[in-house]
C-alpha cells in the first residue's frame, strides 16, 4: 500500500474509535471478541466395550463405577459446563491474550521476541547454544535468537520470516499466545491472517538512522501494518523502538520516532492512551524482561520494560455466550482415524464429543479430541488457539478458511454481500467491476466490486451521494461484493470478529470493510 508522507487523515479517527463514542455507525469500533485461557482437563476417559469380560475386569469396572468419576457423560451433562467459572480456574486465574508482532522487514521482530522467550526460560541454554553455533556456521551469527521463531530452512536461509510463527509464554497476570508475523511486503497476506487472530499488537521499528525512515515512508511496511491491525480490530499497541543500542540510547532519536509515529497512529484510529513506546535492544536483550540498567537509558527513561507493558494490556471481553465459531488456519491428517484442524475459536466453546457443522461444505462431524498448546484438554473456549481432531467427515472437503460452527445456529454462506468500506490511499479510483482480493480471517478469495451503492459522510455516516461512478482515497462507502466461491461470514453487528475484512489490489491493501448485509 502506498501511503503518502503528508499529515493526511485516513478517516479512521471518526469511523474508528471516535464515531462509536458519538453513537454513529462506526466502521472500526473496538474489538469485541472474547475469553479463554490455558489448559484444564476435566478428566473424561472412555472405557472401550468388549464382547466378553473376565470376572476380574468386571469387578474392576464395578469398583471404578462406584467412585464419582465423569467416565460416562450424557449429552445433557456436557452442556451444563459453566464455561465462565472454568475459565476463571484455568491457568490459576490468568487471562489469555493473543499478541501479534508486526513491523517492517529487518526491524528485528523475530530477534526481539526470540531473545525475550530465551530470557523467560522458554528456550533452554543448550538449544540456544545450538542455534548460535548453527547460525555462525551459516554466516548469520546475529540471527541466532530469530531462529527461535523462524524454524523453517527457507526462513533461516533468507533471513526473513515468511509465515506466522506461534508460541506461548506467561507473564505475571497473562498467558500469551505469541504470533510472529512476517514483515516483508511479499508475505502481507500471511501477516493479515496473524493480525486477524490478535487481541493486541507489538509494532517493532528500527531506531537506526535511515532504517526507521525507510520503514515509515512510502513503500515501507510500518504504515501498512499499523493500518491493518487497527482495521482488524486491534486497539491496544506497544511500539518497541528496537536497536536503540545502535544510536547509543539517545533520547533525541527516541522522541523523534515517537512524534512521527504518534501522529500517524492517531490518524489510523489509535487512542494515545492505548499506545505505549518502549526503547529496546533485541540483540542485546536490554529492557525486554527487566528494566534496563544501562546508564545511557536510565538517565532519561523510567518507563516499563517490554514484558511489563505486555502484562499491562487489558484483556478483551470474549464472546463465550455466542454460538460456536472456529475459522480453520490449517488442516492435516492425524495419526489415527480422522484428521486435525487448527484455528482460533472466535466465539462460544467446544467439548470432546460435540457435533460440529463445517461451512461452506455443509458437512457435520464429531470432535474426537482437543489440544491447546499441544496439551490435550476436554474443552476450549473463545480466544483459544486449538487443534481439533475430527471424525465422520472426509478431509478433502475441508480447506483453510472453512468455519466450524454450532449445527443448531449455523454461520451464513454466500457469494454476495454488502459492506461499509473505508478506502485507503489508492493510485486509481475504484469503479464497478473492479477486481480485488478479499482477505477475511484465514480466507484469501478473488472478488469483484459488483455495485457502488452510496458514499457516506465521514463524521455522521449519512449518505452524501447515491450510486457514485467511482470511489477515491479516503472515502467511506457502501458497496456490494461478489466472490468467486461461497464463503462463510457474519454480519459485523452480530460477530465483530467475523464481520471484518480487507481488500487488496496489485500487492497493496486498498480498503478495510465491515459486513452490513448478506445476500442469498
Amino acid at each position: 500500500m502506498t501511503v503518502s508522507g503528508k499529515k493526511q487523515s485516513t478517516g479512521f479517527e471518526v469511523p474508528g474509535v471516535n464515531a462509536e463514542e458519538n453513537g454513529h455507525n462506526a466502521l472500526m469500533p473496538q474489538k469485541g471478541i472474547s475469553a479463554g485461557d490455558g489448559n484444564s482437563n476435566l478428566g473424561i476417559t472412555e472405557v472401550p466395550s468388549k464382547p466378553a469380560l473376565s470376572s476380574q475386569t468386571v469387578q474392576a469396572l464395578e469398583e471404578q463405577n462406584a467412585a464419582p468419576t465423569p467416565v460416562k457423560k450424557s449429552g445433557k451433562a456436557k452442556q451444563q459446563i459453566d464455561v465462565k467459572a472454568e475459565l476463571e480456574k484455568r491457568q490459576g486465574g490468568k487471562h489469555l491474550l493473543n499478541l501479534v508482532v508486526i513491523g517492517h522487514v529487518d526491524a528485528g521482530k523475530s530477534t526481539l521476541m526470540g531473545h525475550l522467550l530465551y530470557l523467560l526460560g522458554n528456550v533452554n541454554k543448550r538449544t540456544m547454544h545450538k542455534y548460535e553455533q548453527e547460525s555462525k556456521k551459516a554466516g548469520k551469527a546475529s540471527f541466532a535468537y530469530a531462529w527461535v521463531l523462524d524454524e523453517t530452512g527457507e526462513e533461516r536461509e533468507r533471513g526473513v520470516t515468511m509465515d506466522v510463527g506461534m508460541t506461548k509464554f506467561e507473564t505475571k497476570t497473562k498467558v500469551i499466545t505469541l504470533m510472529d508475523a512476517p514483515g516483508h511486503k511479499d508475505f502481507i497476506p500471511n501477516m493479515i491472517t496473524g493480525a486477524a487472530q490478535a487481541d493486541v499488537a507489538i509494532l517493532v521499528v528500527d531506531a537506526s538512522r535511515g532504517e526507521f525512515e525507510a520503514g515509515f515512508e512510502t513503500g515501507g511496511q510500518t504504515r501498512e501494518h499499523g493500518l491493518l491491525v487497527r482495521s482488524l480490530g486491534v486497539t491496544q499497541l506497544a511500539v518497541a523502538v528496537n536497536k536503540m543500542d545502535q544510536v547509543n540510547w539517545k533520547q533525541e532519536r527516541f522522541l523523534e520516532i515517537v512524534v512521527k509515529l504518534g501522529q500517524f497512529l492517531k490518524q489510523a484510529g489509535f487512542k494515545e492512551s492505548d499506545v505505549a513506546y518502549i526503547p529496546t535492544s533485541g540483540l542485546g536483550g536490554e529492557n525486554l524482561v527487566t528494566r534496563s540498567l544501562s546508564s545511557e537509558l536510565t538517565k532519561w527513561y523510567e518507563g516499563k520494560c517490554l514484558l511489563e507493558q505486555i502484562d499491562s494490556f487489558k484483556p478483551p471481553q470474549r464472546s463465550v455466550d455466542k454460538p460456536f465459531r472456529l475459522c480453520v488456519s490449517d488442516v492435516f491428517k492425524d495419526q489415527g482415524s480422522g484428521f486435525c484442524v487448527t484455528g482460533k475459536i472466535e466465539a462460544g466453546y467446544v467439548q470432546v464429543g460435540d457435533r460440529l457443522l463445517a461451512m461452506p461444505p455443509n458437512e457435520t462431524c464429531s470432535v474426537k479430541g482437543i489440544a491447546l498448546h499441544s496439551e490435550p484438554v476436554d474443552w476450549a473456549a473463545a480466544g483459544d488457539h486449538v487443534s481439533l481432531t475430527l471424525t465422520g467427515m472426509d478431509i478433502i472437503k475441508i480447506k483453510v478458511g472453512c468455519i466450524f460452527c454450532c449445527p443448531k445456529e449455523p454461520i451464513k454462506v454466500c457469494t454476495r454481500f454488502r459492506a461499509r468500506l473505508l478506502i485507503f490511499n489508492i493510485e486509481i479510483p475504484i469503479t464497478k467491476g473492479f477486481p480485488v482480493l478479499l482477505h477475511y480471517q484465514t480466507v484469501s478469495e478473488p472478488a469483484t466490486i459488483r455495485r457502488l451503492l452510496s458514499v457516506l459522510h465521514k463524521n455522521t455516516g449519512e449518505v452524501t451521494k447515491k450510486k457514485p461512478k467511482c470511489l477515491a482515497k479516503g472515502q467511506n462507502a457502501i458497496i456490494e461484493l461478489q466472490t468467486q466461491r461461497p464463503i462463510a461470514l457474519e454480519l459485523y453487528k452480530d460477530f465483530k470478529e467475523l464481520g471484518r475484512f480487507m481488500l487488496r489490489y496489485s500487492g497493496s491493501t486498498i480498503a478495510a470493510g465491515v459486513v452490513t448485509e448478506i445476500k442469498e
